[in-house]
């Protein structure tokens, strides 16, 4: 296949997963963010999702009562299932391993739902702590 075509068929595609933005500058996510910035917000939205996670099994293991830690298992259990784009992801970085751009969509459209999961397993974290 000649380069051009090679080339074309490339930014093509790249323009058809990015629907009418310019190809100049590129956006992602939900609230449509330059590369950068949601870089940045994905590395936040995993490592507040990692502290919550951790914070998580410090009251696991406190020795109290386990009942009175069930709306912050539950909560915990479905920031996991919402944060298994982003995870998966940061599993492959940090192995090495490629990333599909259905991975990588995926997390584009998991952030939002992610970062609200998270936080509200925080909120009842301190609540928790009152």
């Amino acid at each position: 296949m000649p380069r051009f075509s090679v080339t074309f068929f490339t930014l093509a595609v790249a323009s058809l997963l990015q629907g009418c933005t310019s190809l100049s500058v590129l956006r992602y996510g939900p609230d449509r963010q330059v590369r950068e910035d949601f870089e940045k917000r994905v590395e936040a939205a995993f490592r507040l999702q990692n502290k919550m996670t951790s914070e998580v099994m410090v009251i696991q293991s406190d020795g109290s009562n386990p009942r009175k830690h069930e709306p912050i298992i539950v909560a915990e259990q479905l920031m996991e299932k919402h944060c298994r784009y982003l995870n998966e992801y940061a599993s492959r970085d940090v192995d090495g391993q490629s990333k599909s751009l259905l991975l990588l969509r995926h997390v584009e459209t998991s952030v939002v739902d992610c970062e609200s999961a998270a936080e509200k397993v925080e909120e009842l974290l301190e609540e928790h702590q009152q």
